[in-house]
């Protein structure tokens, strides 16, 4: 096709625009008149005279106008701007799964603020929005890096941005626990909340957000030009990256601000552009105002299921959970939908040496020995830096601990292993896949359901259960796609995002079962007694004695398929066999120490840097390695605040995550 057909195309309207608007405002206008029915009683009558008049002094009334007005209006504005932002980063890079959320905005602006907070208290209250875009910049700068050029337009950078969703969110996670009496504020904030007590924040956001009038003048014709490729626009006079990050800049303002007047609101961003595309949105300028338009609708419809859910579990949900409950689902969706054929690349990590060295060989060994009398010997007191023997009362804490940690490292890092051989997949872990939560959700819903009775026998059976059954949706939903690496690890981050969502939802009727997991979600080794750990240790092994009888077959079958059934391997029963071992091994750690991200991600990538390139190599390495990580972290976690304590999961997310984002940039660059 010709640039002038094309043109001419761009610029065709769509025969059902008239229409589609219309219908369009006539239900936002119907959900915003439906809208303060969920939380006043008052009547369609009496709302009315109370906007005309506005000088009733009842609580009803108050309510009604200094609550339930400023959160709807709230919810629109952020809405629009959600929608607005998504569109421009979803036209910029061409890619219809980029938004503020997976490119990791919206987690970089929190982070930033949480930072700023800690910091400097008063300057996070005066000017906590440029706190925000700063967090939000470095955030897209560093997937970006990530990327590359030629990954912008397909899944590598908005793995990369997930990945690193996953990472500052850790941080964040880390820096609440730390400073709490500075942050405890921002918990709530943190999950997405719309709720009002006066005019003030409505007040201070919509000045802010009168950029995006700009992006609607400015943006359509740049926008337009730039489907044309960038010869064909620089070739119309369009001076191509000043442009871009201009815009790049107003719409991560837009997602800055928002942020910082209401908290996390994921999805909106990515959900409205595609649904204004679906509905028949063809050129630049109608993409942008429709994407606006769905923005607050889809932000208002979810507020309102919040509402609904508020009454109906007599707690608060926040509206960023809602949010996630339709959001994610749309991921999913449109991964299964909507990829291109460019959108099969997957990120491609560094390679290493060819064999293991003999020095690597020895190293490993004695550094876990290193770091086990580190992690025994070497603590803080009140008297400072101490290096001796502990006493019995504390050796009797210390030792579960220690051996709780080098067994859940060396389980997880196994199942790495078998889960990155098994689906040929790189990205692969009980994290990323979504086996982790999936096993958080099932032991919460068995501890909600029949109580704590027992629960420590139970919990293992619950975690199997919800490890499989995630195991089981990815299997069926990469059918499609001929399980294509990339499109397993998208699916598996939805499915995360929508089972923590579950999860938060659970934890928000804030029985005394739910809040005892608040600790054990961030992962933790603290309340692990002996007999807890010696069995745990006693599964982890023998997991791994059986994943190395089936080294010959998770070796054909890494290699492909029709290789394994001309060896006379049974491949289907071969897989099912060790998808099964590696949620087993994902189930007993995650029921014990909660869930930890990275470990099996990056264990099994660091064995291969060093030299292990077949099976049986990579699986004894990876253990060790994942033994020292974990090790490390909570040794970590003990000493870094003394005498409060980090959460190992936490410490660990941190730590590995920054390995493997460096990783991630040592390949690029």
């Amino acid at each position: 096709m010709d640039v002038s057909s094309t043109l001419a195309s761009l610029a065709r309207p769509a025969d059902n625009t008239a229409r589609r608007y219309l219908l369009t405002l006539l239900v936002l206008l119907a959900t915003i008149v439906l809208y303060p029915s969920l939380t006043t009683p008052l009547t369609f009558q009496q709302q009315g005279q109370l906007l005309l008049e506005y000088s009733s002094v009842d609580f009803d009334s108050i309510q009604f106008q200094l609550s339930v007005l400023p959160r709807m209006a709230m919810a629109l504005l952020v809405g629009a701007a959600m929608g607005l932002s998504g569109s421009v980063l979803q036209q910029l890079t061409q890619n219809r799964l980029v938004s503020p959320m997976t490119l990791g905005t919206s987690s970089g602006a929190w982070l930033g603020l949480i930072c700023a907070t800690s910091l400097s208290p008063a300057f996070a209250a005066e000017h906590g929005e440029w706190a925000a875009l700063g967090g939000a910049l470095g955030a897209v700068g560093l997937v970006v890096l990530i990327a590359g050029r030629n990954g912008i337009a397909g899944l590598p950078v908005v793995l990369a941005g997930m990945a690193l969703n996953i990472l500052l969110g850790a941080l964040a996670a880390g820096i609440l626990l730390i400073d709490f009496q500075q942050t405890r504020g921002l918990f709530v904030w943190g999950a997405g909340d719309l709720g009002q007590i006066d005019w003030l924040w409505v007040n201070w956001l919509w000045p802010r957000l009168l950029v995006g009038l700009l992006i609607l003048a400015l943006a359509p014709r740049v926008l337009t030009l730039m489907q044309l490729g960038s010869q064909g626009a620089q070739a119309r006079g369009l001076s191509l990256w000043p442009m871009m990050l201009a815009l790049f800049a107003a719409s991560i303002w837009l997602t800055s601000v928002s942020i910082t007047a209401v908290g996390l609101i994921g999805f909106i961003g990515l959900i409205a552009p595609n649904v204004a595309r679906l509905c028949g949105a063809r050129t630049a300028l109608d993409e942008l105002i429709y994407s606006t338009l769905l923005g607050m609708l889809l932000l208002l419809l979810s507020d309102g299921l919040a509402l609904l859910l508020n009454q109906w579990l007599f707690d608060l949900i926040p509206s960023g959970a809602t949010a996630a409950l339709i959001g994610a689902p749309a991921l999913l969706w449109l991964t299964r939908r909507q990829l291109a054929g460019k959108d099969q690349q997957a990120l491609v990590l560094p390679e290493g040496a060819l064999r293991i060295s003999r020095i690597t060989c020895w190293l490993l060994p004695v550094t876990i020995c290193a770091l086990v009398v580190l992690s025994i010997g070497i603590n803080r007191n009140l008297s400072g830096w101490t290096f001796d023997w502990p006493s019995s009362l504390i050796w009797s804490l210390r030792w579960p601990r220690t051996l709780t940690a080098i067994t859940a490292g060396s389980g997880l890092a196994v199942a790495g292993v078998l889960l990155q051989r098994l689906l040929r997949n790189p990205l692969a872990s009980p994290d990323i896949l979504g086996i982790s939560a999936g096993a958080a959700l099932a032991v919460m819903a068995t501890l909600m359901i029949f109580g704590s009775s027992y629960f420590w026998i139970k919990a293992p059976l619950a975690a199997f259960v919800g490890s499989l059954s995630v195991l089981g949706m990815l299997l069926v939903m990469g059918r499609r796609h001929q399980y294509s690496p990339s499109v397993l690890v998208l699916v598996g981050i939805s499915l995360s995002a929508l089972l923590t969502t579950a999860l938060q939802l659970g934890l928000s009727k804030g029985s005394a079962d739910s809040l005892a997991l608040l600790g054990w979600l961030a992962g933790s080794t603290y309340r692990v007694s002996g007999v807890q750990a010696v069995v745990l240790s006693v599964g982890v092994l023998l997991l791994i004695c059986v994943s190395l009888v089936f080294c010959r077959a998770l070796t054909l079958i890494s290699i492909g398929d029709k290789v394994g059934l001309s060896r006379g391997l049974d491949v289907p029963m071969a897989r099912k066999a060790l998808l099964i071992l590696a949620a087993l091994l994902c189930a007993l750690v995650t029921s014990l120490v909660g869930p930890v991200a990275f470990v099996g991600l990056l264990a099994p990538h660091m064995a291969a840097m060093l030299g292990a390139r077949r099976v049986t190599p990579q699986v004894l390495l990876s253990a060790l390695l994942g033994a020292q990580l974990m090790l490390a972290a909570d040794w970590m976690g003990r000493v870094l605040i003394f005498p409060l304590q980090l959460p190992l999961g936490i410490v660990a997310s941190v730590v590995c995550g920054v390995a493997f984002v460096a990783l991630l940039v040592r390949q690029r660059l």
